[in-house]
């Protein structure tokens, strides 16, 4: 059974740093498009950033450009989302999220494997 599990997340003061990770349990990571999303409560699961399956396309929200960058390392099964400059807006609970095309972008729909999500809170 395939699984994502989140880690990395925590509590982080305003223009602090944190690195998530996404580890895999898929024989052929590589395979996989990856993205991470988050949400809070009473809103919407918001798209935060994405990867091909190879890492050479990625695609930002306009709120994490500049801030977050999305990797890969497919040796590890592993996708990563360093996230500098945060801001209390950024606090969300962030998922990881995997689907067979080569690149899924924002499109949540897409995703057919999701994480269970880690905590991310930025105090001001």
């Amino acid at each position: 059974q395939v699984q994502l599990v989140e880690s990395g997340g925590g509590l982080v003061q305003a223009g602090g740093s944190l690195r998530l990770s996404c580890a895999a349990s898929v024989r052929t990571f590589s395979s996989y498009a990856m993205g991470w999303f988050r949400q809070t409560p009473g809103k919407e699961r918001e798209f935060v950033a994405a990867i091909s399956r190879a890492g050479g396309t990625t695609g930002y929200a306009d709120s994490v450009k500049g801030r977050f960058t999305i990797s890969r390392d497919n040796a590890k099964n592993t996708v990563y989302l360093q996230m500098s400059s945060l801001k209390p807006e950024d606090t969300a609970v962030y998922y990881c999220a995997a689907d067979r095309n080569i690149y899924s972008g924002n499109r949540a729909l897409e995703y057919d494997l999701w994480g269970q999500g880690t905590q991310v809170t930025v105090s001001s």
